[in-house]
């Protein structure tokens, strides 16, 4: 089994989801006592958060490869950043490891092709709907992606930074982002990205008529994939 390097904690509350759903699979997959060979590195959100606040970039970037380079050091074999938002610096830490990283938005455009959809709807934080280093990633690879409009962005974010990294799930934020999602099948979305790792604490798969591709999941699965490939 290959050995994967996490970089967590953007949210812990994630970061534990990625890690139960990891060892969940591998133990599906092998059976017995088996569980995930990993390694995980957690960074403290709050000066991630601040970065991405004051347009920082570069300084999130310095601190997930810190992350990563201490994940390489450590013995793992590939790297899954355990966010979509922070995957904007995703070039800044491949160009200084050696090992892979498995990119979130690669696994999840496998997983939408898998179902012959073509346009899809995409929920996550401002930085990932109105940015362009996630969404053309899709785009390149054949997709159309539609977001909500910008009052619904601006809420769809704010759920996401006051409750769910928080772990804090209400009803009435279930029910708006469910409203969104409709409002996006009216727009011909034939399917819903959640497209950060903390909306699958708030959407479901029952919640919802469309195909729904929730990146943790996705990201997980694909991690398992490469853990049992032979190095």
């Amino acid at each position: 089994m290959k050995t994967i390097g996490i970089i967590g904690g953007m949210s812990w509350e994630s970061s534990a989801t990625y890690y139960h759903l990891i060892n969940e699979k591998i133990n599906q997959e092998l059976g017995g006592l088996h569980s995930a060979q990993c390694i995980l590195y957690s960074v403290d959100f709050a000066d991630i958060e601040a970065y991405q606040a004051n347009g920082e970039w570069w300084k999130a970037g310095d601190t997930l490869w810190y992350a990563a380079r201490s994940l390489e050091l450590a013995g793992a074999d590939f790297i899954i950043l355990a966010t979509n938002t922070m995957h904007k610096v995703v070039t800044i830490i491949e160009e200084r490891i050696t090992v892979p990283i498995l990119h979130i938005a690669d696994a999840t455009t496998n997983a939408i092709k898998q179902k012959n959809i073509q346009k899809v709807g995409l929920l996550g934080t401002k930085y990932t709907m109105e940015q362009t280093f996630y969404k053309e990633r899709l785009e390149e690879q054949g997709l159309e992606v539609i977001v909500p409009n910008d009052a619904q962005r601006d809420k769809v974010n704010e759920i996401i930074f006051e409750e769910l990294v928080l772990g804090n799930i209400k009803q009435a934020s279930k029910d708006y982002y469910l409203n969104v999602i409709q409002d996006l099948r009216d727009q011909g979305a034939e399917g819903i990205i959640l497209g950060c790792t903390e909306i699958g604490l708030l959407i479901k798969h029952s919640d919802v008529s469309l195909p729904v591709f929730d990146t943790t999941e996705i990201h997980a699965e694909e991690a398992v994939r490469e853990a049992l490939e032979e190095k």
